[in-house]
């Protein structure tokens, strides 16, 4: 009789499994990262690597847990019609970064569960930071447990954003939400990980991070990683929301509500920025 799949034996094979994708990703590295195709979108770069980590990832995970459906970038949703069990996949996050050599990239995996996230892994192997979070156990990088900074205010923060192709047509009120952080952080990131960048927060490396036009599997893993290490992430009006509703912000928890402010203020742009959020 096989052996039952509990969520911690599927989270020690997925621990095993990504770092081993992780030591091809670094092999691949020097010949693949240049063959660069681009996706029916236009813009929004792929290379060989990507696609030959997701097959590596999903055909293993086909024969492991048969039962469960899989949603990557490259494929979109595998597996049976109807199943409880969902693994979120992001082969290569941070192409664009992988392709110049930028080793800021990582492979990052979630098990989603009756709709659930119970635990995400992020991987990137260039700097051998391997983050993971299990629902209710904690967050760690490198086996080090992790708690978010406990910095009070916006303007002593560090905050992480990214822009993808597909808010080009989104361009002009993205820049409105980019300025005001820059009138009221002490820096902003664009590190091009939407992954590593919650990671990162979750670390205290970062206070916050905001970006719209996400998919599933950018963030997947991160969120539970940042929600273990005590931080919060919401929409950009502050409701509650899942990897599946397109915009995040996550934060320590301190600034949040100061980073939401901000964000209104930046889709208006039709008043003074207010004055008790400059730093």
């Amino acid at each position: 009789m096989p052996q039952r799949l509990t969520h911690a034996r599927r989270f020690r094979w997925a621990l095993r499994r990504v770092r081993k994708a992780g030591r091809l990703l670094v092999d691949f590295g020097p010949q693949e990262g240049r063959k660069v195709g681009f996706k029916s979108e236009g813009q929004d770069p792929v290379t060989k690597t990507d696609v030959r980590i997701e097959s590596y990832i999903v055909q293993a995970l086909m024969k492991f847990d048969p039962r469960a459906q899989i949603l990557t970038e490259e494929s979109g949703l595998l597996g049976p019609a109807r199943s409880s069990a969902r693994w979120v996949l992001d082969p290569l996050d941070g192409t664009v970064n992988y392709i110049h050599r930028h080793k800021h990239c990582a492979i990052s995996l979630a098990f989603e569960y009756r709709r659930r996230l119970v635990f995400g892994i992020v991987y990137n192997p260039f700097r051998r930071e391997l983050f993971w979070g299990i629902r209710g156990r904690g967050a760690y990088l490198n086996g080090e447990r992790l708690q978010v900074s406990q910095v009070p205010h916006l303007g002593l923060a560090l905050v992480a954003t990214g822009f993808n192709f597909s808010m080009m047509e989104r361009l002009d009120p993205a820049l409105g939400i980019f300025k005001g952080f820059l009138l009221s952080t002490m820096g902003v990131r664009r590190s091009g990980s939407a992954a590593l960048d919650l990671c990162y927060v979750a670390a205290g490396f970062y206070e916050g991070f905001y970006e719209e036009s996400l998919k599933p599997w950018d963030v997947a893993a991160g969120v539970v990683i940042l929600t273990e290490a005590g931080g919060r992430w919401t929409d950009f009006q502050g409701r509650p929301c899942t990897i599946y509703d397109g915009e995040l912000v996550a934060s320590n928890g301190h600034i949040h509500d100061q980073m939401l402010e901000v964000i209104q203020w930046g889709l208006r742009l039709d008043s003074e920025f207010p004055s008790h959020l400059y730093p």
